[in-house]
């Protein structure tokens, strides 16, 4: 590659139960992208990628990326697409972006990802079906493994192999919603504690109503652009350092090489930071964004992210070390659990966050301190069987 991109600035609809249809809440974000970067206008952006999962299921349209160019008055002539990895599309298409922009082929990207998932009362039954898509349907899904029962079984394997315990599972809830209560777009804007976690609703034990994500509509976007045109528009931006991927033929739950390890994320990560020249994560990154959609992910990512040895997960989080003051702080803008899950735009507001914490523009509650230099976003996609990861640092090798 003879360049890197740079996030420049974006935009954010408010996520939750939204009465707006797919293609306002595409507008909206995309229209907050553009007003939040002034030097940039339609006109600029030569390359549109769409992070969108189900919009065919949800909102029964397809063929989104060009309904998103004709929304926002784009007039993309280079480059356009959709991506769909289903919980990793936002990350999807912006290492898509990235690509295209390292390889000299665009200077001006915007991504978007957009979700809409609440249905009317009449079609629930659609849209929680819906969501046993990103499984093997045939043998997963019809045998009732979804998402919750089987993040349930990750659980239940993790701790009977690590000890971990249902108020290390809760902590990560305890401190990711709080963390969202003070963000204005976060679905769930409530602070709760420990004891709220234990006593809230069992969903699929041992996880428990507030350990799960949301079903969520949202949308984010972002505006990416080559090194060259981030210097002219900004002296603060987000550039990305390094990026990894890993799927390891497992798409099926009985396929999989573990069930209390993704061995997937190591790979990604560590992808992610041989480009980026991260040689201790630890050391080396001041805020990440990590795919917490049940609160036993967050503690897993921990240990196969290479933070801390196998089995250490709950500890880091006990002890506080994925804190706004601890060593790695994580999912300051709240996660998944506190913000929701819009499964096509979660990854891309991941990013913005990063983005957001580099310039100082978030609430005094929710800032990491002592000006980060260095993030990380990750995201799991279907049965975990999928890892992305990305690098992030203020200022470019």
């Amino acid at each position: 590659m003879t360049q890197t991109a740079a996030i420049v600035g974006g935009g954010h609809t408010r996520w939750g139960d939204r009465q707006a249809t797919w293609k306002d809440l595409a507008q909206e974000a995309g229209k907050a992208a553009f007003d939040d970067v002034p030097g940039v206008t339609p006109d600029d952006v030569e390359g549109l990628f769409v992070g969108a999962v189900q919009p065919e299921r949800f909102a029964f349209q397809s063929h989104v990326a060009p309904l998103v160019a004709e929304l926002l008055g784009v007039d993309v002539d280079s480059m356009i697409a959709r991506t769909e990895l289903a919980c990793a599309s936002g990350q999807a298409a912006l290492r898509y972006a990235w690509l295209a922009i390292a390889a000299g082929q665009l200077d001006v990207a915007l991504v978007i990802g957009v979700e809409k998932m609440n249905l009317p009362d009449d079609r629930t039954e659609e849209m929680q079906s819906s969501m046993t898509n990103v499984v093997d349907r045939e043998f997963d899904g019809v045998n009732g493994l979804n998402a919750p029962s089987y993040f349930s079984l990750i659980a239940q394997r993790h701790m009977h192999e690590y000890g971990t315990t249902r108020e290390q599972l809760a902590a990560v809830s305890e401190k990711n919603k709080t963390h969202a209560a003070n963000n204005s777009y976060a679905q769930f804007q409530k602070a709760v504690d420990v004891d709220d976690v234990l006593e809230s609703y069992p969903i699929a034990p041992p996880l428990n109503l507030l350990d799960c994500s949301g079903i969520t509509d949202g949308a984010a976007a972002l505006l990416l652009v080559s090194e060259r045109k981030a210097r002219e528009l900004t002296d603060t931006a987000a550039y990305v350092t390094g990026s990894g991927q890993s799927c390891m033929a497992s798409n099926s739950i009985n396929n999989l090489p573990s069930l209390s390890a993704w061995p997937q994320a190591t790979v990604a990560a560590e992808k992610a930071y041989e480009q980026a020249g991260i040689e201790n994560p630890v050391d080396e990154l001041d805020v990440a964004e990590i795919h917490d959609c049940f609160s036993i992910s967050e503690i897993i990512e921990y240990e196969d992210l290479g933070w801390v040895e196998k089995g250490e997960g709950g500890r880091f989080i006990e002890e506080g070390r994925s804190a706004l003051d601890g060593d790695i702080a994580v999912n300051p803008r709240g996660g998944l659990l506190g913000c929701g899950h819009p499964l096509g735009a979660t990854g891309i507001s991941q990013a913005l966050e990063i983005y957001r914490q580099f310039t100082g523009d978030v609430p005094d509650a929710r800032r990491v301190p002592d000006s980060p230099e260095t993030g990380l976003i990750h995201n799991l996609s279907g049965s975990a069987s999928v890892h992305s990861v990305m690098t992030l640092a203020r200022d470019p090798q």
